[in-house]
């Protein structure tokens, strides 16, 4: 059996990175802009948003204002446990 690549980086530490990254318009520098990024990230370097953020700021006109980050973990320790007994009905 195959693990898929994507499971394999959340067991490495790879969780669900969404950030909200307010930019400035570059018509009209006194309005904000919203973009929601997502994508699986390593805390607490976040490698992945930080290449995003590189690549924004030396391709895309808009400046950034601000980047607000949530991160969950999609596999944590608690989820793995041995079972201790088992049960049948009927």
């Amino acid at each position: 059996m195959t693990v898929s690549p994507a499971f394999r980086r959340q067991l490495e530490g790879y969780g669900l990175t969404t950030a909200e990254i307010l930019y400035r318009l570059p018509d009209h520098p006194h309005l904000l802009q919203s973009f929601v990024w997502q994508h699986h990230d390593l805390f607490p370097d976040f490698p992945e948003l930080k290449r995003f953020l590189a690549f924004w700021q030396a391709s895309l006109d808009g400046p950034l204002h601000s980047v607000t980050v949530a991160h969950s973990r999609l596999i944590r320790p608690a989820e793995w446990r041995a079972v201790g007994a088992e049960f049948h009905l009927h």
